[in-house]
């Protein structure tokens, strides 16, 4: 699996409010995972959690995750990232949760009654498949 940094078709890739999943580890060891929004920030990945998560548990206990992005409108194309949670703080102003809603939505976040937590993912492989394959495939994309 290729290390950082990305190239440019995976970065044009992540740039896009694509659906995505995040996988984190409980202290039992079992991965649990679950829909989220994403964000590349420079180098690093935005994600934010609402403030009773059990996932924020889990990442406290175990800073590892999986993040995999698809393609909106070719799910055959993806890009998993593998990392850890290098920076957890709460989303005061619920700054960070506007950002991603506006990512997706183009809109603010409309629940404003709860706290969130953003965490920063630091991305230490990755793996394409489809239009941003980290090899080349029988087709030649």
């Amino acid at each position: 699996m290729p290390k950082p940094p990305l190239p440019e078709p995976v970065t044009e890739l992540l740039g896009k409010p694509n659906p995505a999943v995040i996988t984190t580890v409980r202290p039992d060891g079992q991965p649990v995972s679950v829909a989220t929004w994403y964000l590349l920030d420079g180098e690093r990945v935005l994600v934010n959690m609402d403030e009773g998560r059990k996932r924020l548990d889990y990442l406290r206990h175990d800073a590892r995750v999986s993040l995999t992005a698809l393609a909106a409108d070719d799910w055959y194309t993806h890009i998993s990232l593998q990392g850890r949670v290098v920076e957890m703080r709460d989303d005061e102003g619920l700054a960070d949760i506007d950002r991603l809603s506006q990512h997706y939505t183009g809109r603010p976040y409309p629940n404003r009654d709860r706290g969130r937590v953003s965490a920063w993912i630091e991305i230490d492989r990755w793996h394409g498949w489809g239009d941003t394959s980290d090899r080349p495939s029988r087709s030649g994309r």
